[in-house]
């Protein structure tokens, strides 16, 4: 049975208020052959906002199934789709910035959660405190003003509230929010916007994490046919290409069902038999 039959024909809630749909929608109802709706008067900020001025309640796929949930019990579905992105260095490449986005399926009818993700450096998130306008104007051309929005605050500022200014998208209004800022303290906070809505980068992650989603969803179970039937764990061990030492790249991997738990492993999950030299402690140490 193909996994997309599991959701065919159903109604499937994006809990979103900033337009994720636009990267979800088209990618799901294509795969699925599901009918998407956004619930009205959704407050995703409630769950936690990048400015800080609401704290998230939880980690972040926890956060994801939080959004998931409440759009399911406000809507009566039984299919919700959730994202949920966090923003910090790259874990291989610390002085590189990161995206971490999750894109959550919660089926009620079926007791089913499969995750997609992805990471990746491709983003603008930046930051920078400023002194003048003209400071403010060149960070906004760095990160590509206005195609992605921008935040402004006083750089005092730990806890913003009426201060807070974000969803700039115009050199008036960037004006305006960076002269009220720097008239509540000598210097101010910018940043670049991560709400999907102001954020193309973002919404492109968005859109690659729900595609790795859809991988998820159409590996089904050898053993009870559900889908997700995922990578639970990687195992190191994959041997050098020149001396056949084991390095820390992946060898095999378990794969499990979220359903029945049945679990079974595969060897060169990442169609690779060989690693790099460059990644042989012997070869390169």
């Amino acid at each position: 049975m193909a996994a997309s039959s599991f959701f065919a024909n159903r109604t499937a809630v994006i809990a979103t208020m900033h337009r994720k749909e636009q990267a979800i929608a088209p990618l799901i109802e294509s795969a699925l052959n599901v009918k998407t709706i956004v619930p009205q008067n959704f407050n995703t900020d409630s769950f936690g906002t990048f400015t800080r001025d609401i704290k998230r309640p939880a980690d972040q796929l926890t956060t994801a199934r939080l959004k998931a949930e409440a759009a399911l019990d406000l809507t009566g579905e039984t299919l919700a789709i959730a994202s949920e992105g966090s923003f910090g260095p790259h874990p291989q490449m610390p002085f590189v910035a990161c995206d971490r986005e999750l894109v959550l399926l919660c089926d009620r009818q079926h007791q089913l959660e499969i995750v997609g993700e992805i990471l990746t450096p491709d983003t603008n998130y930046q930051s920078k405190t400023i002194d003048s306008l003209k400071a403010a104007l060149e960070f906004a051309e760095l990160v590509g003003f206005p195609n992605c929005g921008l935040v402004v605050m006083p750089a005092a500022d730990n806890n913003p509230k009426e201060s807070l200014a974000k969803g700039i998208t115009t050199e008036a209004a960037l004006t305006q929010a960076v002269t009220a800022a720097l008239d509540c303290a000598p210097t101010a906070h910018i940043e670049t916007d991560m709400r999907a809505l102001y954020n193309p980068s973002r919404m492109g992650a968005i859109a690659q994490a729900t595609q790795d989603l859809i991988s998820k969803i159409e590996q089904s179970c050898p053993h009870c046919d559900y889908p997700g039937f995922i990578i639970d764990q990687r195992q190191p061990g994959l041997p050098c290409h020149l001396c056949q030492a084991p390095t820390l790249l992946t060898l095999s991997a378990i794969y499990r069902c979220g359903h029945c738990q049945f679990q079974q492993t595969q060897r060169f999950p990442d169609s690779v038999q060989f690693a790099d030299p460059a990644n042989c402690f012997y070869c390169n140490p």
